[in-house]
């Protein structure tokens, strides 16, 4: 009887150890999952996104002239 009981206690132990396992590793699983998800989805509309362009202003004197009908001055 004492070593049915001990078969028993041990099957359990076994059983709620690979069951411990078993939830560590699908929580392990999603995680990462979700992070990937994540990630691709950063990456993506990074992608998606126009990059702005920088307008170069060259330092210029400023320019003066007179069309006849007018002074135009030119920044």
């Amino acid at each position: 009887m004492h070593n049915i009981r001990v078969f028993f206690v041990i099957v359990s132990a076994i059983a709620l150890f690979a069951m411990a396992a078993l939830l560590t590793a699908s929580l392990t699983v999603a995680f990462a999952g979700i992070l990937a998800v994540l990630s691709i989805g950063r990456a993506v509309s990074a992608r998606l996104k126009p990059v702005p362009v920088r307008a170069k202003t060259d330092k210029r004197e400023m320019h003066v002239w007179n069309d006849g009908r007018g002074t135009i001055i030119d920044l």
